[in-house]
Parts: structure tokens; sequence; C-alpha cells
């Protein structure tokens, strides 16, 4: 069985440590150290992973992920490459479905924060796994979103999502149909087809969980 979530973790480590601690990432704000600091908190630190998806726990998340951040960043990187086997998003058999997405996501941060970027060509297996997450991560992100979307990947299908009204068309290979419903729409090398209008408040609209 593919090891995706592994052959993730180990490129995004290296290019981290390739780039140093201070290269920026397509989060906002955050540096390669920033990034390294969180993952270590969502697979270390069940006590603060909550504010990663929960605001009145943010705080204490943050406050803890800053204090991770601090420490050298060799070592924070060489912990993100080797997970706790008693980790409840990265021991032996929760790895896979866990991180696949996940690290898919955080190499591809640091991959197009920087010029001369391309997407990857991603082998046909990795493409049919991510395209099996885009429609529940399509249905989470849009579930609010005021049109009707036709999400496609050419060869793999199609999902309809959203609450209705105008119709628009999303269209790309699985890996960019990730990013760009993960909330990195301007790194997202997808075709959006609709009403301007519509089409513009998809693009800049915040998407994620």
């Amino acid at each position: 069985m593919p090891r995706y979530a592994r052959a993730e973790r180990e490129a995004l480590a290296d290019l981290m440590l390739e780039l140093g601690p201070d290269a920026p990432t397509v989060n906002e704000g955050w540096t390669t150290r920033d990034l390294a600091a969180h993952l270590l908190v969502r697979e270390r630190r069940p006590d603060a992973a909550g504010g990663i998806l929960l605001p009145p726990l943010r705080g204490h998340g943050e406050a803890v992920r800053l204090r991770v951040a601090a420490g050298p960043y060799a070592d924070l990187v060489g912990r993100v490459r080797r997970p706790p086997v008693w980790s409840p998003v990265s021991n032996p058999l929760t790895d896979e479905l866990a991180n696949a997405v996940e690290f898919f996501i955080h190499h591809e941060d640091v991959r197009r924060a920087g010029a001369g970027w391309h997407p990857r060509d991603l082998p046909t297996g990795q493409q049919a796994m991510l395209w099996k997450r885009v429609g529940l991560l399509a249905r989470m992100a849009l579930r609010r979103f005021p049109a009707e979307v036709l999400v496609q990947a050419p060869g793999h299908g199609e999902v309809r999502v959203g609450r209705g009204g105008e119709r628009l068309r999303l269209v790309g290979a699985p890996g960019e149909l990730i990013l760009f419903l993960s909330g990195r729409q301007r790194v997202a090398r997808v075709q959006v087809d609709g009403p301007t209008g519509a089409a513009d408040r998809l693009r800049a609209a915040e998407l994620g969980f």
C-alpha cells in the first residue's frame, strides 16, 4: 500500500531544512519555523491541538505553538520528520488517513511560496487518493457558499455542492482542487466558470475547515 503521508512528510522536512527557518509559506505571516511548530502541536500536544479548529481554545493553542517555535529549528524539523507512535493523528493506524492530505497541503504551502514553482506531476495513485478526499472537503468548505458549484477533476469524477442559486464550475486536477478548497485559492491552478461576480466571490471566500 502506498504511503503518501510518509513521502510528503519526508519531502516537506527536506525542503524545510534546505530553505531554513525564515522562508515564507503560503500561510500569510507564517514562516517555515511557524509551520513546523504547527505540525508538532497538531501531533504531539492534544491539549493545544484543539485550538486549530475550535475558536475558544485558539489562544492556548497559539501560546503553545509559539513556545514550540522558539526551539532550535533543526530539532523542530527532525521531530516533524519522526512523529511519535502514540499520536492520535500519526500512529501507524491513523497516519495515512489523517496525514496524506495534510502533508501534501503543507508541502505545497512551502513549495508555492517561492518563485518559479510549478505543479508537480503526481503519481496516478496519489491523484486518486486526493480525489477521494475532494468530495468531503468540498461539502465542508462550500456548505454555506451561496451558489451551486460543480467540482470536476477530469478523469476522476465530479461532485455538486453549495447552497444553490447561481451555477459555477470548478475544474482542476485533484491536488489543485484540494489546495483551492482548503483556502489556497491564489496558488491553486484551477478553472472557475460561471457568472463573474459569483466566481470572484468563490476565489476570495474563506474556505477550508
